[in-house]
């Protein structure tokens, strides 16, 4: 029994001594994993020919997982009926089970883009390429090119390149309702493409920033650039597309009675020389004034007197544009009229080069200056010059203004009245300038310029335009009273001397007006000048 109870001592005593030797500390699960998912072996083999198949496996070495599969996987040619690929959750085996005929003689690619990542870390196996031919042998021609964007310093967004093969049946209406023969796409916003595994041929260039991924061309929605010629693989050549939105064909929607004594015309597109004309039997002295809404593809059609719905419950009308006739109906209703509301446009803050906007909600016909009084904050008192402007519908008040002052505006009754004869009860608003040494300046000087006249814009940092200036030769400009912000600078060759850039037409194969930026944005302090020289490349 002795004997026993000493070696239990012992032991116990042992494993009590190890216990307290032991290191205490956390576990820290060693290195973290960044390597990406390695492919072990691929049924059939990457790159294989004669394919009868309509399944592929491809092995890994971990588990996998898949991620916005639908936003990253490109098939080139395109499928008319997408296959089917898993795993759904996380697997080893990657497989890809194609529900389509495959054509004859032709190599198909799967570009994974970013979508294949291992199970616990995420990390990506990017742009992996699953090839495979059902002919002889694998395409191996190339076609690269660069995407710019026609109003941006770049695109940005991801960009569908295409392939559309031409043939004895080709035309150009292909793009809007047909996939194309080949197709890739840039890297998320990068602007560099390269379109692998082509057979030799002549081909349509066409690129999509697409609102739907459907590589077909919606033009209401999506951006395009393309190449006016055909090309021909192979060909040497790295080619450059500029995408654009165009200006969609004209059109009239279906009008609306908005209120007693307005008509609200809806349009797409151009409306120039457009006219509408009552077909309605009216009274003699029925008289319209229409107004284009600022924000909204909207006619404002005003019109007096009011139209009697117990006795003519519709209008029709006759729209009329080069040559185009529609005629639209209009479902009167028994609405209430429209008072004439008087308001300040402008910001609180101006500066002093600033004109004062005024605006109305009804069309205004016409302006009294002398019920217009600015004064102060010195009770100094100012004589204003006021302009009208009515295709507008909006008066910008002019008087002298000073930095860092503020100024109050009495516009007494009677100073406006609108197409329906009403006048303005009183308004009272303020404004206020700013110290000269919160705003910057910006000055600079164009270089190698090939041909003239140019529009230079300043636009801020989402694109808003700033200042600008039409230049028909070349000389030094200047920009004052900047806000300090980062801005971009640039200028617009204004082939057509319209004074505005315009954008292109495919089917009229039309590029867009040329853009080009300043390298770099420019960044403007208050109580600074800014110099630059703008080499234009």
């Amino acid at each position: 029994m002795k004997s026993t109870f000493w070696k239990f001592l012992i032991v116990f005593v042992c494993i009590l001594c190890f216990s307290q030797c032991a290191k205490k500390g956390t576990p820290t699960g060693g290195p973290k994993d960044t390597i990406p998912p390695i492919i072990l072996k691929s049924n059939p083999e990457n790159y294989n020919t004669h394919f009868t198949g309509d399944e592929i496996r491809i092995y890994f070495d971990e588990n996998i997982k898949l991620k916005d599969l639908q936003q990253n996987l490109i098939i080139s040619p395109p499928l008319k009926y997408q296959p089917v690929i898993t795993p759904a959750t996380s697997s080893k085996v990657l497989k890809i089970k194609i529900l389509d005929t495959l054509k004859e003689n032709t190599t198909y690619v799967f570009n994974f883009g970013t979508s294949i990542t291992d199970n616990n870390e995420g990390n990506e196996f990017e742009y992996y390429k699953y090839v495979l031919s059902t002919g002889d042998y694998i395409d191996s021609l190339t076609v690269k090119g660069i995407i710019h964007d026609g109003l941006l310093p770049a695109p940005d967004k991801k960009t569908t390149v295409m392939l559309y093969e031409v043939s004895e049946a080709f035309k150009d209406s292909i793009i809007f309702s047909e996939k194309p023969t080949y197709i890739t796409t840039t890297k998320e916003k990068g602007s560099d493409f390269e379109l692998t595994n082509l057979k030799d041929g002549t081909y349509l260039l066409v690129a999509l920033q697409e609102e739907t991924s459907n590589y077909t061309f919606q033009p209401k929605k999506d951006k395009i650039a393309f190449l006016e010629n055909f090309i021909s693989v192979p060909a040497d050549t790295s080619y450059n597309l500029t995408l654009f939105k165009e200006v969609p064909d004209y059109k009239m929607t279906r009008p609306s009675h908005i209120s007693k004594n307005k008509i609200d015309f809806g349009f797409e597109g151009k409306i120039d020389s457009l006219t509408i004309t009552p077909l309605s039997s009216l009274p003699e002295d029925f008289t319209s004034q229409i107004l284009r809404d600022k924000q909204k593809d909207t006619l404002h059609y005003w019109f007096k007197p009011a139209v009697n719905i117990e006795e003519q419950d519709t209008l029709r009308f006759l729209a009329s544009r080069k040559g185009q006739l529609d005629t639209l109906v209009v479902k009167m209703r028994d609405l209430f009229a429209d008072s004439l509301q008087i308001g300040k446009l402008s910001a609180n803050i101006i500066t002093p080069k600033d004109s004062i906007k005024i605006g109305a909600n009804t069309p205004l016909l016409s302006v009294n200056v002398e019920k217009f009084e600015v004064m102060d904050k010195d009770s100094v008192t100012y004589e204003v010059a006021v302009f009208l402007d009515k295709i507008k519908n909006e008066a910008s008040l002019i008087f002298p203004k000073k930095e860092d002052n503020s100024y109050r505006i009495t516009v007494l009754p009677e100073a406006f009245q609108d197409f329906f004869e009403k006048t303005n009860d009183t308004l009272k608003f303020a404004v206020k300038t700013n110290p000269l040494s919160d705003y910057g300046t910006l000055k600079f000087l164009l270089q190698n310029i090939k041909e003239f006249p140019v529009l230079v814009e300043l636009v801020d940092d989402k694109f808003k335009l700033v200042a600008s200036e039409y230049l028909v030769e070349n000389k030094e400009v200047y920009f004052d009273y900047l806000t300090p912000n980062k801005y971009y600078l640039r200028i617009i060759y204004d082939s057509n001397q319209n004074k505005q850039w315009d954008t292109g037409n495919f089917l009229l194969k039309i590029q867009p007006e040329k853009i080009v930026y300043y390298p770099k944005q420019v960044e403007v302090r208050s109580n600074w000048d800014v110099n630059e020289i703008f080499i234009v490349e």
